[in-house]
């Protein structure tokens, strides 16, 4: 017996309800969290970006809504701001430092080096320590041409006197050639000569606009002024002024040049300091409307507003989103557990749907980015045209072969309607959603063989072909190559989620221990250890419950519940008989009934195990929650009839009364339609073995008696099975029956085969239940043959 079919103590009636409660509340406050994580993670992916605000990336596009603005905006536009920017970059001039002591710094260079070569010629210095020391004083590399010509020098007459006055017409005939303003490349410097440069002055930090540039010389021109001053200075032979002159141009530097850095810098910061140039959108503007040609203009608002979205009006957006989807999901949910009587999920039931929708909302999330990545390497394919290969279905998929169809058509309502929020409120895409993910639940309700995923991904394809189709001749658009994409991409979408599914089912199996109808085709191969150790110890509860499996499953297919469930369910039904095969009455064959010898609550007690022992073996191979289920029912709270009459014809009147519970199995009663149809299954099949002479109209009348008495027991009252579904599985069970019990031809035999046989019955009556076959009547018995000759027939026709 269970607790609800137990009568509580008094003494414990008020504890009881306490402790019930405390833990119904914990579950209830398990699932509001649940539901509450789920809005706010859904709501955490379709906030960022936008998800409101439709984006059509190409002018010319057929807008496929009304997008009015919701609130007042100021939309920044980027051409022109950009415009302004590089402007105020225009704006900016080109930056040139001026150093005015240059000019004075190479005179004193070009004066110490004149000293310096006076100097060698009076204490006779070799021309290479004079080259020496000049590269130090005047810190460059003279050049091989210059040796000569300073050896030279050294070698000639002295100076005439007046070395000082010669000096100093030196220094001021360089200081008069590097008095102009200097540029390295005067070619290139002319070309700012339209706009105007500003000079910086080093030594005053003063800037001022140049916008004459006549002023400014190059370096090949200060060479030519140099030639022409020194043509002036006496006391000089042609050879000093030679030597002093190329002395001059090596030192020779512009004193006017160009600062990048600063420029850049400047520009820089002119460009920053411009401030966006924005344009208003009042609330309540219509930005675009439904069948109208996007405009560019129209297509720069929709894009700031999905910019501006993400980050002006999050907060209130995110805010009043997450109420909204909670509200969805507690509404449906309360409604589903109140009307749709399948509709009964758990807590481990609402997580697995919890992790579908945020799997399936990521999945979604990541084609999007992908779609748009797409779209500049691929730009003849519009990026709306990428949303019809994402596998909107695959949800519901899982949903339906986990779970039960009421659940997964429950979930795709849901998925659809925030599917299309998080496009743009897109109508269109939450009825393609929707629709696929019907198709796609419904496609594999059964999954008896594996390749019935990827037939249900293909009949999703033509599908979403055919809703691709419709939508698009709504949408009133002229036929492009847009429509054949599209077909394609739909056609793609349904092996997509086949694929996705076909991954998936074995981690869902393992984290959250489901048994799908995947996993039951892998437990109903016969070679499983647990039925191969069944085979051996029990064979006749083995061959009871293949049997049983055919009853159950030909029953399930007449009544649309579950076949695969029921057969897998039946091959194990009776497993705890491992533990104790030879007190159950179909392994005892010839040998001595075990039972004789025991007392009749002795041996219910024995019977009752094997229910327990069969719980113990599944939950040891892991046969899952559904299958231990149908275990723990498929005898409900039945009377062991034989037994307990037994006991009341031993029962003694001094003695406390027989109670009938001690003869009922624990329970509980059958939940399911499954478990129902593997009660009825296997009493039928072992009351099938008493029938002497099994003809259609004995079993008929035996299942029609055995239905009835289940019936009447009341252990029917806790599923789903119906006065016309026990029609329809009598009918099943009698076409099953007939054909095990069908009828041969008796054929005739040798006289002394017949007398062994005769023999032997009398010895041994190893089968009772049947009767032994009649002799055919007028027929002549056939001469006798030596076995030998009987052999040599075999096989022939």
């Amino acid at each position: 017996m269970t607790n609800r079919d137990r009568k509580p103590d008094p003494s414990t009636r008020k504890a009881k309800p306490s402790g019930k409660n405390t833990f119904s509340l914990e579950l209830r406050s398990q699932r509001y969290v649940l539901v509450v994580l789920l809005a706010l993670i859904l709501t955490a992916i379709i906030v960022p970006k936008g998800g409101f605000v439709p984006g059509y990336y190409a002018p010319g596009d057929i807008a496929s809504r009304d997008v009015k603005s919701s609130r007042d905006l100021l939309v920044p536009d980027e051409p022109l701001t950009e415009k302004k920017r590089v402007e105020a970059e225009d704006a900016i001039l080109p930056l040139y430092d001026y150093d005015a002591k240059t000019g004075l710094v190479i005179a004193d260079q070009l004066t110490q080096g004149l000293q310096l070569i006076q100097t060698a010629r009076t204490e006779a210095v070799s021309a290479d320590k004079l080259v020496e020391d000049l590269e130090n004083v005047l810190s460059v590399a003279l050049e091989a041409e210059d040796i000569p010509l300073l050896a030279a020098l050294l070698e000639g007459r002295d100076m005439q006197e007046g070395q000082q006055a010669d000096v100093t017409l030196l220094r001021k005939a360089v200081l008069t050639a590097l008095e102009p303003m200097i540029v390295g490349n005067l070619q290139l410097f002319q070309g700012e000569r339209k706009r105007g440069i500003v000079i910086r002055d080093l030594e005053s930090r003063q800037e001022s606009t140049l916008i004459n540039f006549d002023g400014v010389i190059g370096v090949g021109d200060v060479q030519d002024r140099l030639q022409e001053e020194f043509k002036d200075l006496p006391n000089f032979t042609k050879a000093h002024r030679k030597v002093i002159l190329s002395l001059a141009v090596k030192l020779l530097k512009p004193n006017l040049t160009f600062n990048k850095n600063e420029t850049e810098a400047r520009k820089l910061k002119a460009r920053d300091d411009v401030k966006p140039v924005l344009f208003q959108v009042k609330k309540g503007e219509m930005i675009v409307r439904e069948g109208e040609r996007v405009t560019p203009d129209q297509i720069k608002k929709l894009r700031a507003m999905r910019e501006i979205g993400s980050h002006y009006s999050t907060l209130s957006t995110g805010l009043g989103l997450f109420l909204s989807i909670m509200v969805l999901l507690f509404t449906t949910h309360r409604f589903a557990t109140t009307n749709i009587r399948k509709y009964r999920p758990n807590n481990r039931d609402l997580l697995f749907l919890v992790l579908n929708f945020v799997g399936l909302f990521i999945l979604v999330k990541l084609g999007i980015f992908i779609s748009t990545a797409l779209e500049s390497a691929f730009p003849y394919v519009e990026s709306t045209s990428y949303y019809y290969v994402f596998p909107f279905a695959v949800g519901a998929m899982l949903a339906r072969i986990v779970l039960n169809s009421e659940v997964a058509f429950v979930f795709a309502i849901l998925s659809s309607l925030l599917i299309g929020v998080l496009f743009g409120n897109s109508l269109m895409i939450s009825i393609y959603a929707l629709v696929g993910s019907v198709t796609a639940a419904h496609w594999v309700r059964h999954c008896k063989q594996r390749t019935s995923l990827y037939r249900a991904g293909f009949r999703l394809s033509l599908v979403n072909m055919l809703m691709i189709l419709g939508l698009y001749l709504m949408s009133g658009r002229a036929y492009d190559i847009q429509l054949l994409y599209k077909l394609g991409f739909g056609l793609a979408g349904g092996i997509l989620c086949a694929l996705i599914v076909t991954g998936t089912i074995p981690m869902v199996e393992y984290l959250f221990k489901y048994t799908t109808d995947i996993k039951l085709l892998e437990l109903a191969n016969m070679n499983t250890p647990v039925l191969r150790e069944l085979m051996v110890q029990a064979p006749g509860t083995y061959h009871h419950s293949v049997i049983v499996g055919n009853l159950v499953e030909a029953a399930a297919e007449t009544i649309n519940a579950n076949p695969l469930l029921a057969r897998v369910a039946a091959y194990y039904h009776d497993i705890g008989k491992i533990r104790k095969p030879l007190y159950f009455i179909e392994n005892i064959h010839s040998q001595e009934n075990k039972h004789d010898k025991l007392a009749p609550s002795m041996s219910a007690l024995i019977l009752m195990s094997h229910v327990k022992d069969a719980v113990e073996l599944a939950r040891e191979n892991s046969l899952g929650k559904p299958l231990i289920d149908i275990i723990r029912q498929h005898h409900g709270t039945a009377l062991m009839k034989f037994f307990y009459d037994k006991a009341k014809s031993k029962e003694d009147p001094g003695v406390q009364q027989v109670d009938e519970r001690d003869y009922r199995y624990p329970g509980p009663k059958p939940q399911t339609r499954e478990a129902a149809l593997i009660m009825l299954a296997d009493a039928v099949e072992a009351a099938s073995r008493t029938l002497s002479d099994p003809t259609p109209a004995r079993i008929q009348g035996m299942v029609q008696k055995i239905i009835n008495n289940i019936f009447i027991d009341g252990q029917l009252d806790e599923c789903e099975l119906t006065l016309k579904d026990l029609h329809h599985i009598a009918k099943s069970f009698n076409r099953i029956l007939a054909g095990i019990f069908h009828h041969r031809i008796d054929y005739p035999e040798p006289a002394y085969k017949e007398r062994e046989k005769d023999s032997s019955k009398r010895k041994n009556s190893e089968d009772t239940d049947r009767e032994p076959a009649k002799e055919a009547k007028g027929k002549e018995a056939a001469p006798a043959k030596s076995g030998t000759e009987d052999l040599k027939r075999l096989g022939m026709s």
